[in-house]
């Protein structure tokens, strides 16, 4: 059996398996004929507290790091012979690591004659690729998105190791026991030996991570998100996709709501397919069979990434819940509707200044881990969404 550390803060965005059907609402669709509306609440910004820099110098600084361990000056490798590396934790889902994608082209850009080793599942592997801010994926997962009980690391110690996986202690021990040069992570009282910077809970997930390198000394951009589109085609170009899934039942639209928006959108013309995970048949099929829906336009089982994001990337838009397909939407820049709750679009919503992406938010906030739909969830009703997805702008001709 593999032990596991124990869970700690630190993401929420995974592309998990769907908490299955849930009850169902009333919600019937709208008139084609109806005008557009712009939705009536706008997504919060996020706090402007994870844009500011901490205090502390820079990787030439006098910080000390592991308490009494002796500080190695930056550009000299410390290993013997080869090339110095940089292992990264964030062993969680597609959504976190997309979340992550912009610290982690910071340590590119900040660490360029290093390798850069990231440890995550290993399915995420072509999507890291993606990113070209990684060189090797190290597989790294635990059930449950606890920190992983070790590391299949071999040779020298990483000359540094960065903790975007949580806030701790878990993570930071699963790091500092393979003895790095140095190690960036926030602080925490667990952890005493390891200077950082303060966590703050209600930061936005990708202004977190660029917060934390920036207070090392390394430059990093939130919005520095954008993936390079598929090479491969789309298997629905132009189709609105659905999402009905998500990594806990907590953050699942009830189903039949879902359906209410494909039969509208169909009533429009619109062709309109859905997804899902591995885990998430039940779901897609109920889905599929109530809004009447071919077998063509059913993607369930969990397609393989590069397909997904060939469908994401030339999608007309994206309705999903907060989870890794609406992550996926930001990075391709492809319109999305995001059905947020129980956590707020400030902590992991698209761009609030972006147009193409819309965050349909109530509140208050839930518990992400929750078994059934989130209050928050069920006060966004099947007219709300198609009001959001009319406010988005028209696609440019190349899509």
């Amino acid at each position: 059996m593999t032990r596991v550390r124990d869970r700690e803060p630190g993401g929420g965005a995974a592309a998990g398996p769907g908490g299955g059907p849930a009850d169902a609402a009333p919600g019937g669709g709208r008139p084609t004929t109806a005008p557009p509306r712009p939705l009536g609440r706008p997504a919060p910004r996020p706090t402007t507290r994870g844009r500011e820099r901490e205090a502390g110098g820079g990787l030439g600084g006098d910080r000390s790091l592991l308490g009494g361990e002796r500080r190695r000056p930056e550009g000299r490798q410390w290993r013997a012979g080869g090339r110095p590396r940089v292992l990264v934790l964030r062993a969680l889902g597609l959504g976190d690591l997309l979340a992550g994608v912009p610290a982690l082209r910071g340590l590119r850009r900040g660490f360029p004659g290093y390798e850069v080793v990231l440890a995550a599942p290993g399915e995420l592997g072509p999507l890291a690729a993606a990113t070209g801010a990684v060189d090797r994926l190290l597989p790294g997962a635990a059930p449950g998105r606890a920190v992983p009980d070790a590391l299949d690391w071999t040779g020298p110690p990483p000359d540094l190791a960065v903790d975007l996986h949580g806030n701790g202690p878990p993570s930071h021990r699963l790091l500092a026991d393979l003895a790095p040069g140095r190690l960036f992570a926030f602080a925490h009282p667990g952890t005493p030996e390891i200077e950082g910077p303060p966590w703050y809970a209600e930061e936005h997930e990708r202004d977190r991570w660029c917060r934390l390198l920036r207070w090392y000394g390394v430059d990093a951009d939130p919005a520095d998100l954008r993936l390079p589109r598929p090479q491969g085609p789309s298997p629905a170009p132009g189709a609105v996709v659905l999402h009905p899934g998500a990594g806990s039942p907590a953050r699942c639209w009830p189903v039949d709501r879902f359906a209410a928006v494909a039969e509208a959108l169909r009533a429009r013309g619109h062709r309109v397919v859905v997804t899902g995970g591995a885990d998430e048949g039940d779901v897609v099929a109920t889905l599929a069979k109530r809004a009447g829906l071919p077998d063509t336009d059913v993607f369930g089982g969990g397609l393989p990434y590069d397909r997904f994001s060939a469908l994401v990337a030339g999608a007309r838009a994206v309705v999903s819940g907060d989870t890794g397909i609406a992550h996926l939407a930001v990075a391709h820049a492809t319109p999305s509707v995001t059905l947020c709750g129980p956590v707020p679009p400030s902590r992991w919503g698209p761009p609030p200044d972006d147009p193409r992406h819309r965050a349909v938010w109530h509140g208050p906030e839930g518990d992400p881990h929750g078994r059934r739909p989130d209050p928050a969830l069920l006060r966004i009703a099947p007219d709300e969404v198609l009001d959001a997805l009319d406010a988005l702008p028209e696609p440019p001709p190349s899509r």
